[in-house]
This record gives C-alpha cells, sequence and structure tokens, in this order.
C-alpha cells in the first residue's frame, strides 16, 4: 500500500476518532472495535494521529496488569510494631543534665557528609550546633549543665588523633554528663584487614562492597528501625567498612554480607554499625563503617541519637497521614478514571485502612468538568457520586481556575458557589471546612481575596500548600496561620498529573521503587510526623500508579520501621500540627519577587515595585521616626503614606499591622 493512500485512510480514521471519540458520541460496540483501527494507524502513519487520540487509545488497548505493591512481611511474621518509648532521662530527680542539643564535629566549612547530617537534623527539628574541628574544643558546659547531649563526628579519626588535653577534656565532659559519642569511619582508598583502632579493642576492615542488610533485634539502639528481617541487594558504593571486636562492650547494631569477596565469605554476617556499651572506658558509642548513603542507616542515625541522649534528641513515632486528590472531573479525555479505576481505588483504601487506620482518600472536586470525558469516563464519573460516602471531599474551585487571577470579590463568590451548588446537588458533603486551591494559587503568597471568600462561602478553616516559604528544598516547609485559616505544609510524593503510565516515570519503575524503598517518599514519611501528600486524579487512572505507590510505602514502612500509620481530617491535623509547633503560627512574610513560582501564582495587579527596597526598623524612641522623616525628604526617595492613627510611619511590624499581611504593606 502506497503512502499516499495510507496518509487518506490515516486522515479519514482520525476524523472518526476525533468526532466521535472526543464528542462522547459514539457507540460502546464500535468502540471496542476501533483499537484494531487504531493500532494499524499508529503503526503505519508515524505519529500522525493527535496525542490525545494515542493516548485514549492506548489506553483501550493497553492491557491493564496492576502492578503489584511492596508485599508483606513474611519475615515478620504479621507481628504489629513494637510501641518503644525512648529511654528513661538520666537523672532520678527527671531533670537532664544537658541540653537537648548535640555538637556536630565536621572536617570543613562545607563537608559533604556533615551537609547530610545537618539536613536530617533540621529535617527532623532536632537543635545541633556545626563546629569545624580544630585545635580546641567550643565550650561544653554552662554553669553547671552540659551544653550538649551528644558529640558527632564526621570522620571518627579526629576523635582518635585529638591532642591529650582536649581528648581527656571532651573524655571526663562524656563521663560526668552521661554524653554519648556518634561516629562516622571515612571512606578508605585500599583494602585493608583487621586495622586496629587507635586505644579501643575495636578492628576495622575496609573498602568492602556488601550486599543484604540486617539488624541486631536485641540492640537497645533500635527506636524507629525494626528488625526481624533482610534486606536484599547491594549497600550503595563499594567502599564500606565493618567492624570486628574482642571486648564484650561492642555489640553490632546492623550486618551486611561480603559481595566482593569469595563464596566463602558471601554469608558470614559483618558489623556496619556498632555499640560500645561503654564498659571499656566509661563512654557510650555508636560507630558507622559508612555514611548516610544507605537509607537504612538514616533511621540508625536517629536511633543512636535518641539512644546516646536518653531520649533527649528524639523523634516521635506517630505518623498522621492525609493523601489528598486533586482534580476529581478534571482532565483531557484519555487520563481520567474509569469504573474499574474507582473500584479498584475504594478496595485498595480498605486494604490501606489495615496500615493506616482510619484512612480515607480526601477528593478535591472541580464540578464544571463533570462528565467531560469519553463513555467510559463518564461512567467512571457516576461510579465515583455512587461511592460519595466512602470518601473525604473538599472544593478545588468550580472551574479549576488559579483565585490569584480574581480580583473581583462577587465573581469568586460566583465560582466557589457553583462548585458548592453541584456539592450539595450530587450528595458530596460540604462541611469539610477544608479546601486547597488549584496549584496553591493564593495560599502563599497570599491572595487576601480568596482568604475572605473561602471563609465566607464554605467556613474554611484549614488549607494546605507546599509553596511556603518555598517548594525547595522540602525539609524546609513549614505551616502558618492567616485570617484564621490554618495552613498546613503540603508533601510531593513524585507523580503529578502527566505521571500516568510507569513505563514513562522518569527513570522508570527502578526510580519509583527507589523513592518507596527508603528513599524521598519513604523519609518524608518518617522525618514529617504530619504529612499532608498531593496527588491527582489521572494518577489513579491508567497505570494506577497513585494506588501502587502509597500502599507500598505504607506497607514498606511497616515493615521495617516501628512507625504508627494512622489518619484524621484536615481539622484534626491543623490542631495538632500548631500544638506541635506553636512558633509556627505567626507568618513569615517573604519576597514574592525572589522565586519565580510565586511570582507566578501572584496577582498581575501587584508589582514588584510597590514593595519596598529600604526598610527602617527599631524599637521605640530610639529616632527611627526622625530617620523616617529625614530619608523621605529625599527626591528619589517615596515612603509609605504616614498612618492615620498615629500620624506617623505605619510601623508594620508590630503585632496588628503585621497580620495585616503583604497586601495591606504595599496599599498603605
Amino acid at each position: 500500500m502506497s503512502n499516499q493512500l495510507l496518509k487518506r485512510y490515516a486522515s479519514r480514521i482520525q476524523r472518526l476518532i476525533q468526532q466521535h471519540i472526543v464528542q462522547h458520541s459514539i457507540h460502546k460496540n464500535y468502540i471496542l472495535n476501533l483499537p484494531a483501527i487504531g493500532n494499524f494507524v499508529r503503526i503505519k502513519t508515524f505519529g500522525m494521529i493527535e496525542e490525545k487520540t494515542q493516548i485514549l487509545l492506548m489506553r483501550r488497548e493497553r492491557k491493564m496488569v496492576r502492578m503489584r505493591p511492596y508485599g508483606m512481611c513474611p519475615h515478620f511474621q504479621s507481628t504489629p510494631p513494637t510501641d518503644h518509648r525512648p529511654p528513661h532521662q538520666g537523672s532520678s530527680d527527671g531533670r537532664s543534665r544537658t541540653d537537648p542539643k548535640l555538637l556536630l564535629l565536621v572536617e570543613t566549612a562545607y563537608p559533604r557528609l556533615g551537609r547530610e547530617l545537618a539536613e536530617t537534623l533540621v529535617h527532623n527539628r532536632l537543635r545541633y550546633k556545626m563546629e569545624v574541628a580544630g585545635k580546641s574544643l567550643p565550650a561544653l558546659t554552662n554553669l553547671d549543665k552540659g551544653r550538649y547531649s551528644v558529640i558527632v563526628f564526621e570522620n571518627y579519626h579526629r576523635y582518635l588523633n585529638m591532642d591529650k588535653w582536649n581528648r581527656e577534656l571532651l573524655d571526663k565532659y562524656c563521663r560526668e554528663y552521661g554524653v554519648g559519642i556518634l561516629g562516622f569511619f571515612p571512606p578508605a582508598n585500599r583494602h585493608m584487614t583487621g586495622v586496629k583502632v587507635k586505644g579501643f579493642p575495636l578492628y576495622l576492615h575496609t573498602k568492602l562492597s556488601l550486599r543484604d542488610a540486617m539488624l541486631n533485634s536485641a540492640s537497645p539502639v533500635l527506636r524507629v528501625a525494626r528488625a526481624g528481617g533482610v534486606y536484599q541487594g547491594p549497600f550503595p558504593g563499594d567502599d564500606w567498612s565493618v567492624f570486628t571486636a574482642n571486648h564484650t562492650t561492642y555489640e553490632p547494631v546492623a550486618w551486611g554480607s561480603n559481595s566482593s569477596g569469595g563464596e566463602r565469605d558471601e554469608y558470614i554476617p559483618l558489623a556496619t554499625v556498632m555499640q560500645d556499651h561503654g564498659m571499656y572506658d566509661g563512654i557510650s558509642r555508636v560507630l558507622f563503617g559508612n555514611g548516610l548513603n544507605f537509607w537504612l542507616h538514616r533511621l540508625l542515625f536517629l536511633d543512636s541519637l535518641s539512644y546516646l541522649s536518653k531520649g533527649l534528641l528524639s523523634i516521635s513515632l506517630e505518623r498522621q497521614v492525609l493523601v489528598d486528590i486533586d482534580d476529581i472531573f478534571v482532565g483531557e479525555s484519555g487520563i481520567r478514571m474509569w469504573k474499574d479505576d474507582v473500584h479498584d481505588l475504594i478496595e485498595t483504601q480498605d486494604r490501606i485502612r489495615q496500615l493506616v487506620p482510619g484512612f480515607k482518600f480526601n477528593l478535591g472536586f472541580s464540578g464544571k468538568y463533570f462528565h467531560r470525558g469519553t463513555w467510559e469516563e463518564n461512567e467512571g464519573d457516576d461510579t465515583i457520586l455512587e461511592n460519595v460516602d466512602k470518601f473525604n471531599w473538599f472544593c478545588h474551585m468550580w472551574n479549576h481556575m488559579q483565585p490569584h487571577l480574581y480580583n473581583n470579590e462577587t465573581h469568586l463568590e460566583y465560582e466557589m458557589s457553583l462548585n458548592k451548588a453541584f456539592a450539595e446537588a450530587h450528595g458530596i458533603p460540604a462541611n469539610s471546612s477544608y479546601s486547597v486551591a488549584p496549584h496553591h494559587s493564593g495560599v502563599y503568597p497570599v491572595h487576601e481575596l480568596l482568604y475572605t471568600v473561602w471563609k465566607k462561602v464554605w467556613k474554611i478553616q484549614v488549607t494546605s500548600t507546599e509553596e511556603y516559604p518555598h517548594l525547595r528544598p522540602a525539609r524546609l516547609r513549614r505551616g502558618f496561620v492567616h485570617r484564621g485559616i490554618k495552613v498546613l505544609p503540603r508533601q510531593t510524593c513524585g507523580l503529578f498529573t502527566h505521571t500516568i503510565y510507569v513505563d514513562r516515570y522518569p527513570g522508570g519503575r527502578k526510580k519509583l521503587d527507589e523513592s518507596i524503598m527508603g528513599g524521598e517518599l519513604f523519609q518524608t514519611i518518617v522525618y514529617n510526623p504530619i504529612n499532608v501528600f498531593m496527588s491527582h486524579m489521572s494518577n489513579y487512572g491508567s497505570d494506577r500508579l497513585a494506588l501502587y505507590t502509597f500502599e507500598s510505602v505504607f506497607q514498606f514502612i511497616r515493615c521495617w520501621t516501628n512507625l504508627k500509620l494512622v489518619s484524621s481530617g484536615p481539622m484534626e491535623l491543623a490542631d495538632k500540627y500548631f500544638k506541635m509547633y506553636p512558633e509556627e503560627i505567626d507568618p513569615v512574610w517573604g519576597n514574592p519577587c525572589l522565586d519565580q513560582r510565586h511570582l507566578k501564582i501572584w496577582s498581575y495587579k501587584k508589582s514588584c515595585q510597590h514593595l519596598p527596597k529600604f526598610l527602617v526598623i527599631g524599637p521605640q524612641k530610639t529616632g527611627t521616626t526622625a530617620l523616617y522623616t529625614f530619608l523621605s525628604m529625599h527626591p528619589n526617595i517615596s515612603a509609605n503614606i504616614p498612618s492615620k492613627e498615629t500620624f506617623e510611619e505605619i510601623q508594620f511590624f508590630n503585632g496588628r499591622n503585621y497580620y495585616k499581611g503583604l497586601d495591606w504593606l504595599v496599599t498603605s
């Protein structure tokens, strides 16, 4: 068949597909016969069919083989996680002799491992002080109290090779105040066997490749990490050090097996993390044979801090989880949910509830796009509404338009009222007091109109965003309260609106599994006591990646940690969050013009030119008003309009004015 004839066939078939599939007027039986034609066209026409139509045909042709989530833990014999408690604090009267803070001694001002350690501490909100290890130690005491409850060495050789004066001073402090030492042995340049650790009955074997990690269930160090199984697979890197000892003070915390030696060495357990009980010199220690590249050692790092500090540097063992599904009823034809997708959503939710008590998916809907798909997708919309009581719900704007684009309160109120009327007409609960704006628009940077209309139409009390104070780094996301609405930090799960097929996932399934099994998603849950996750309706159709992702990560956490996963509604989460972090209630207003993402969700009527270029800040009665007045006399300096109440400068940073936000400042 000639290319010209092929093009004619392709053109005719393309018109049929566009007219009947996209406009939803095709008969069901005819649709089911179309894939053969579609497959023929896709092979022969070299991409002549539009991408949207190709996705739709792919969905119909694709054999739906659901990815199996991470399996149960047979090696744990289905026993629930142990409810460990932090160790008792040191003194008999319940008062600690040290502050809940650690001293991190690093090699240089810009250390690689030291930076990883510091980032982990920040993510877990553990107090620390970083110092470059030099000729002298920083002050260790304040009057009769120790400043630090754990001393951490980025390079343990620094401790071993300290001069006599500083070494005796540090050891005396550790013994007197019950302070532990945590150390990391840096990678060695060559393979060495049985190298004695200076001054201790401990020996190092270096430059090894390891695999198959296992934890010592008898170790008192374990708290977050859960022993009982073997994590099969290679350790990252080929520069691991392992420990052997000939003194009872030492006890392995974790093992690996040698994958770089011969067959005889393969199944011999080698200690990668070693605990020193302090029976040799009166000081408790935990030593690591490498850094934090291996996810399991990140857990052991946190557990070691808790153990060595006698509970002062501990994280909670409870994790609150809420999974939002944005864009319900939104999406182009070909990426929306079908009836069987909804049924699988419900079945997976039931299974997840066995791992996370109280769990329900939280659905954010935009009513305008109801029944805007193919007949299969419209059937999926109907199935969602038939099971409306099985989910929690929140408003996601009627037309999925970003609120910062509205500058008229009446228009914004009308759009929200349409979504509320849709909810009432279809039996969707409209009393959750929670909402999320499309693209987090208007939440931060604050669009005051959104907060006003949210409270007026939906009585919103809680929302969430990934943009405060910035999207990256995720460890610095925080919450705040503005105009009575509590804003929670929102987390990403690695899935976005376009992430619908596993073979199109960036990096493939291997990359997704790495995030689940000890990687970014796993660490997000471990490090954050309260997790509000963002996902999208398209992630639950096609290959149903979101179902695979969340069920797998919850199961993996159940297998390898003692964390207790629970789920609550947004109101309860917000109350717990700000009770846990009351210092975050007051917002910290940043400059939207310094973040390109913030500029994209900032009203076009607001200008960077309206923000102050220079601030005069100082306590009252110190001459700030005079300085402000003199500066205002300069012809190239424009100042704020004087306050109508004080007839002086507006004093933005006093409490009352500050809480009014940047919109008030730029119009004053």
